[in-house]
């Protein structure tokens, strides 16, 4: 993708003083007919257009970053917030924190404010309101004025924009699979609704596994919860059925913590009964009883990962910038809500 031109820009890749180039744009008699027109023609193949904005940040840095998370309750956040503070430490930068709180509106008016020349670049994680209504024109409008965006965990397909993301479809699979081979057959899936780009990723790594170990999926099995405080009644549902389900994976680890609230609520032990796993590896997970076996997708190494690319794209002159997705692996952490079986290859 052609990146947002300067001025800076175009004096350097033609010898001149931005003075020079501006003057030329402003088609200035004081400069020759050849240069204006050689400039002119460079300006628009890039599709330059004025904006003080935008020439602000590329020409005189901040050394401070913008970060916009959905919430800060969730550990897998804090640790992503750890990774960025430890090297924007060591590369001699600020980081400057925002909340959308899940609002598309919060998180437009947080994306104006640190554009608003008072950062070098932003690294955001998209609302789930935002994700609902598919509306990103402030991201488009951003990527125009050739702000530094990365966007992590989060990420929308339509914004072209370096990325971070967990591999969430393995990460999906790596939790059905043990569970399989376990001997579970009846697993549940406690997801979000599928304009929530991570949980529709989980979940499609969960039908991956069930699909390559010929296990039907049941389609009554698959619960998508929007807010938090709907899981106990779609679980208790869940349990008044004829045939319960022997096993459940969760697509965070609220949802798994509050699965096993709901199976010890309805008279079964974990991972007796019914096994367990979550995704996210934070301390709800290491202290929940017992403790939580779940999908680690490593939020330290994300931040860090995502302030690489922010860092390489603000010190970049490149007029042909190339966009980057990083993937992080995710690993399983085997704890006590489900039984301890050796994987079979």
């Amino acid at each position: 993708m052609k990146k947002r031109i300067t001025l800076k820009m175009m004096a350097n890749e033609f010898g001149v003083s931005i003075s020079t180039v501006s003057k030329a744009l402003k088609d200035s008699p004081e400069i020759s007919q050849e240069l204006k027109e050689k400039i002119q023609a460079f300006a628009n193949y890039y599709h330059y257009r004025p904006n003080s904005l935008a020439l602000n940040l590329r020409n005189q840095k901040t050394k401070t970053i913008g970060v916009i998370l959905p919430e800060i309750v969730h550990h897998f956040f804090t640790k992503v917030i750890t990774g960025i503070e430890q090297l924007a430490n060591d590369k001699g930068y600020n980081v400057m924190i925002c909340l959308s709180n899940e609002s598309y509106e919060k998180e437009v008016i947080n994306l104006e404010m640190l554009a608003n020349g008072i950062v070098d670049g932003i690294i955001i994680s998209v609302s789930k309101e935002t994700e609902e209504r598919d509306d990103y024109r402030h991201f488009e409008g951003l990527m125009r004025d050739g702000i530094p965006l990365v966007m992590f965990d989060r990420v929308v397909d339509k914004i072209d924009c370096n990325k971070v993301i967990a591999d969430d479809i393995g990460g999906g699979f790596q939790a059905t699979e043990y569970l399989v081979k376990n001997g579970c057959s009846r697993i549940a899936l406690i997801t979000t609704p599928d304009y929530v780009v991570v949980g529709n990723k989980r979940k499609e790594g969960y039908l991956k596994a069930l699909n390559e170990y010929g296990i039907p999926v049941q389609e009554d099995l698959v619960i998508k919860v929007k807010h938090e405080n709907e899981i106990e009644g779609c679980l208790n549902d869940l349990f008044g059925r004829s045939v319960v389900p022997d096993a459940i994976f969760a697509v965070n680890e609220i949802y798994a913590a509050t699965a096993m609230k709901a199976c010890r609520k309805n008279g079964y032990q974990v991972p007796q009964h019914i096994e367990v796993i979550g995704f996210t590896d934070g301390l709800i997970s290491e202290f929940t009883s017992p403790s939580l076996t779940t999908v680690a997708q490593h939020g330290r190494s994300m931040g860090r990962k995502a302030l690489e690319l922010l860092l390489d794209e603000i010190d970049s002159n490149e007029t042909e910038y190339e966009y980057k997705t990083s993937l992080i692996k995710t690993d399983l952490k085997i704890r006590n809500s489900t039984r301890k079986v050796q994987l079979q290859n």
